[in-house]
């Protein structure tokens, strides 16, 4: 089973602990068997001690009372005294050792109750006021012999079983002494071993890998030359260069890769070269449409006006009405033309960005199409930036004139706002007229579009189209937010930096900006 290098080392350590944990718990377990067996052996010592002492004290006792009774010396009394105070600490004490030895309890029961029969045979024979009598002073001496040997007896078997148990004990205690030292030196033994095995194939591995990052080093830097090959290729598509070629006839990945990248170089360099020649298709129409299609045009409006110059004192007000609608449709067809041109202009020819002072710029436009009338509220702090000046003066132009256009008579107000949103330029461009109701939001960004009747001279339904294209080619966005009897807000973004070059608006446009609105 192949395993990679972290989960072999993973396992490897793995092992090891596990021995280590377990050789750890033997070894623990043997030194508490030693301590439980050294507690033991020093509790049986203890508990002989302590029986011992009982005894020597019992036996203190009635030596001080026969004593006394010999000699009448009231000194031996402080014995008998003595043993009074100290028993009954050391009888508990003895009793509280022995707990766990049922056999033992009861031993040193009988014992408390020939102990308490003693001091009542004791008590009388060791009070100086009590007088006996000759035969009460031999029951009493009797009563005390034969307690004190029942004691005795006592005291050797409880004796005797503490020294079987620290026969037991002890031997038990030698057991885990000599067994312990082998554990412990067994265990390190074992997790030393494989602690060595681990190491031999932790390093074994080390050459391995080392073997096999050379040899991919290698392989790396020739992929990272054949991926700088490739990267290059991107580098001249990005710059124009559609003929660029990857010399690499690997047959694998990379080599597919290549293969496929310059078929697509040659895909674009025919794209492109197909686009160019649409391009000069429409300049070509572009020329036609200004020239060839506006000379006729010129010369009918021109027959018009000779006609109404000579002869409108011979018009009736009939002949009138229609002469004056020949001269709007007249109008209104030369404006559909310069405002096509102008919309298929949008986004061609290149023009470097420019320093743009946003206010200026405004104040320009607003001598261009805002009548003396209209009141124009620039907000403090417009930006200046580098942009394509041109293509943001058509936008505030149209803007502007159209907020004019569809204000109605009398004075009105337009405000400029703007706010800087994550990387743009955020205005805003208000005006006080009679607003758009909701369902035309969209409607009047569209070609042709417009909420006027069509026969109304202004009305192409172009301008506001233009708007939108030279805003999405910034990139940007545009919206407006209104609804009828409270104005209309156009929101548009425009990038803070000059991304890509812009493109130059077309000149029917820029020298007369009113002919590229939404009528």
């Amino acid at each position: 089973m192949n395993l990679r290098l972290d989960t072999k080392l993973l396992l490897g350590f793995a092992g090891a602990v596990a021995v280590l944990l377990l050789s750890g718990a033997a070894a623990l377990l043997s030194i508490r068997g030693l301590q439980r067996q050294t507690q033991q052996v020093q509790h049986t010592y203890q508990v002989i001690q302590e029986t011992d002492a009982v005894n020597a004290i019992l036996r203190d006792a009635q030596t001080g009372v026969r004593g006394y009774r010999l000699t009448g010396d009231t000194v031996f009394l402080r014995t008998y005294k003595n043993a009074v105070r100290q028993l009954p600490a050391l009888q508990a004490q003895v009793q509280r050792l022995s707990q766990g030895h049922p056999t033992q309890q009861a031993r040193l029961d009988s014992l408390r109750d020939m102990v308490a029969l003693e001091f009542r045979a004791l008590r009388p024979l060791g009070n100086p006021d009590a007088s006996l009598s000759h035969s009460d002073l031999l029951t009493a001496l009797n009563t005390d012999r034969l307690t004190m040997r029942a004691a005795r007896i006592i005291f050797r078997r409880v004796k005797a079983e503490e020294l079987r148990l620290l026969g037991q004990r002890t031997a038990s205690q030698g057991m885990f002494e000599h067994a312990t030292p082998l554990v412990v030196g067994g265990t390190g033994i074992l997790a030393l071993l494989l602690v060595g095995w681990l190491l031999w194939r932790i390093t074994r591995e080390l050459r391995d890998n080392q073997r096999l990052q050379a040899e991919l080093a290698g392989v790396n830097a020739d992929v990272a030359r054949r991926i700088g090959a490739i990267r290059d290729l991107a580098e001249q598509v990005v710059r124009g260069d559609y003929t660029v070629k990857i010399a690499d006839a690997a047959t694998d990945g990379l080599g597919d890769l290549a293969a496929l990248l310059n078929r697509m170089t040659q895909s674009l360099d025919q794209s492109f070269e197909a686009l160019a020649q649409r391009n000069r298709e429409l300049d070509q129409f572009a020329y036609v449409a200004s020239h060839d299609l506006k000379a006729p045009l010129r010369g009918i409006a021109t027959l018009v006006k000779w006609l109404d110059e000579e002869h409108a004192a011979e018009f009736s007000p009939e002949v009138r009405t229609y002469f004056d609608q020949i001269k709007g449709r007249l109008g209104r067809l030369e404006d559909l033309i310069n405002g096509l041109l102008a919309y298929a202009r949008v986004g061609r020819g290149a023009r470097p960005p420019a320093l743009t002072d946003v206010a200026a710029l405004l104040r320009e436009a607003a001598d261009l199409v805002v009548p003396a009338a209209f009141a124009l509220d620039l907000a403090p702090g417009l930006p200046t930036f580098r942009t394509d000046r041109l293509g943001l003066q058509q936008v505030f132009t149209n803007l502007l004139d159209n907020a004019v256009k569809y204000h109605g008579p009398g004075p009105g107000r337009i405000a400029v706002r703007c706010r800087d949103a994550d990387g743009h330029y955020e205005f805003r461009v208000e005006d006080d007229g009679p607003g758009i109701a909701p369902a035309h939001h969209q409607k009047i960004f569209q070609l042709f579009q417009t909420l006027r009747d069509r026969h109304t001279p202004e009305s192409t339904g172009i301008g506001l189209s233009i708007v939108k294209k030279i805003v999405e080619e910034q990139p940007g966005t545009i919206r407006v937010e209104s609804a009828r009897g409270q104005g209309a807000t156009f929101i548009f973004t425009w990038p803070r930096e000059a991304a890509r070059v812009a493109a130059a608006p077309p000149a029917d446009a820029t020298l007369n900006p009113a002919l590229a609105l939404l009528s």
